[in-house]
């Protein structure tokens, strides 16, 4: 039963890459070469390309720059700095766009792009790099300088090739988003090949088109993925023992403290002030403009409604994987696992898209529907629910279900009363994932939510793209004060081991 299920889910996960082979195949390859093969597809590889690496460098470079002034050096207030350097995360990439682009309309360019999602973005490197950091050894360090190495020299020759993982993961993460990424590029006019999908899609209704340059883009997807396995290698970097169990002695910066407080500051100001700066100044403007507060409130409702039902749905869905990759491992459980993973890799306009054209041919009665949309949120957010619930199974002993059943327990009240309350932290953590990821989910939200069905970033992204910020400000503000939860989460669990 539980392999079925598991088989299921895979199979959810993988039906927008089962789609876009299925119909490049129906197209055959001279549709495709006609439908790939041309300057459009050209100008937007190209677009996506250099975006995409210009972000990676810049965040990289923010990142372990950031990263090393708080973990490594006796930069003052180094937990202050560290909560407001992963803060932005609480900030969706849409609304850093909506901030920058209602108080400088010339930022649609190509530099203005990359300026605003490598604000939004460069938490991602930021986390798992300063993460990296607190597990090096320390001694490591004191021996290279003990042998005369600056400290730059011990940074790129001992450091840094220990935070590769990290920064590669960290990378991996800022381009998938990028890829991913669709209403804040859309809304500075930066053509990539999601806004060029959707543009397609509205005009033609899911033509051709629309599909190769998904397909495209899947393909831009699977690149990066084996890109970072093989850059990865198999060198690694563990210790063989314990090493010194203590922090590393911060490097004093004397006459260099001043430029690098004043460059957090800056960085801070850019990714966190500016955003929360702007929605406090047009929330203010909104007051006067006699917002009506009742629909903001059903559209808060919803948004809460729907991100709960999708928690509840894709929690119970990443069960049976979880279950199964812990208590029956092996090659089929593992391929399993990785399926969900693979499929959530896929933009969510990809995913978006599938699900319209599959509901369309096969179940047009569910066109529109609660559903479908539900099924695109599980597909999108199922790992971030399987890695907490699978982190559970592996804590719970199976021990304690062989004592129920020996002691004659049905199989149902085992599950009721041994298994479910030991997987409840698990379950509720991955719920609580996948309820803030929904909250602020954009792209699939607006092309398969039923007609007349608001959430809070499809009534922000109406405002918004008719230029009434105002309007738009309180569905941003309420969306922040919702992912905030997560941020200090994560805040909080790699603030350990920092001094002041």
């Amino acid at each position: 039963m539980t392999l079925a299920l598991a088989v299921g889910v895979a199979a959810l996960a993988l039906l927008p890459l089962g789609y876009i082979v299925w119909y490049s195949a129906d197209l055959g390859w001279s549709g495709v070469r006609e439908l790939v093969f041309r300057p459009r597809v050209g100008e937007l590889l190209w677009n996506t390309s250099r975006l995409v690496a210009g972000t990676v460098l810049c965040c990289a470079v923010l990142g372990v720059g950031a990263a090393w002034l708080v973990e490594r050096s006796s930069v003052p207030a180094r937990r202050v700095w560290h909560v407001l350097l992963v803060a932005p995360l609480a900030v969706p990439a849409f609304v850093h766009s909506y901030a920058w682009i209602s108080l400088l309309p010339g930022l649609d360019t190509y530099a203005g792009a990359l300026l605003v999602v490598t604000l939004a973005y460069f938490p991602f490197v930021y986390l798992p790099v300063a993460a990296a950091f607190r597990g090096l050894d320390p001694a490591l360090e004191e021996t290279a300088r003990g042998l005369g190495l600056s400290t730059w020299a011990v940074f790129l020759r001992v450091q840094l090739p220990q935070l590769r993982v990290a920064l590669l993961g960290g990378s991996l993460l800022v381009a998938l988003h990028l890829l991913a990424e669709f209403g804040a590029l859309q809304m500075l006019r930066y053509p990539t090949f999601t806004t060029a999908i959707y543009d397609q899609y509205r005009a033609t209704f899911n033509g051709p088109g629309a599909t190769m340059l998904a397909g495209v883009l899947v393909m831009l997807c699977l690149v990066l993925l084996l890109a970072e396995i093989r850059l990865r290698g198999r060198r690694g970097y563990a210790r063989t023992g314990r090493g010194a169990v203590r922090p590393g002695r911060p490097i004093a910066l004397r006459g260099l403290t001043a430029p690098a407080l004043l460059a957090l500051t800056a960085l801070v100001g850019l990714s966190l002030a500016v955003p929360l700066g702007s929605l406090g100044y047009w929330m203010s403007r909104g007051a006067s403009a006699a917002l009506d507060w009742d629909v903001v409130a059903t559209t808060t409702g919803t948004t809460l409604g729907l991100a709960a039902v999708a928690a509840v749905v894709t929690t119970a869905l990443a069960l049976p994987t979880s279950w199964l990759a812990v208590r029956a491992r092996g090659r089929l459980a593992t391929l399993l696992e990785r399926s969900t993973y693979l499929g959530s890799s896929v933009p969510g306009i990809v995913v978006a898209l599938a699900l319209v054209t599959l509901s369309i041919r096969v179940t047009p009665w569910l066109y529109q529907t609660v559903p479908v949309l539900l099924a695109a949120y599980a597909i999108l957010f199922l790992p971030r629910a399987i890695v907490t619930v699978r982190a559970a199974v592996e804590q719970a002993p199976p021990l304690y279900d062989d004592v129920a059943a020996s002691l004659g327990a049905s199989a149902p009240d085992r599950l009721r009363r041994v298994t479910l309350p030991l997987l409840a932290p698990g379950i509720g953590a991955g719920a609580a994932l996948v309820f803030l990821a929904v909250v602020t989910e954009l792209t699939a939200t607006l092309l398969l939510a039923p007609t007349g069905t608001r959430t809070l970033a499809t009534a922000f992204w109406s405002a918004s793209s008719a230029l009434d910020y105002a309007a738009a400000a309180p569905y941003a503000v309420i969306m922040v004060l919702l992912s905030a939860p997560a941020t200090v989460l994560l805040s909080r669990d790699a603030r350990r081991g920092l001094t002041t």
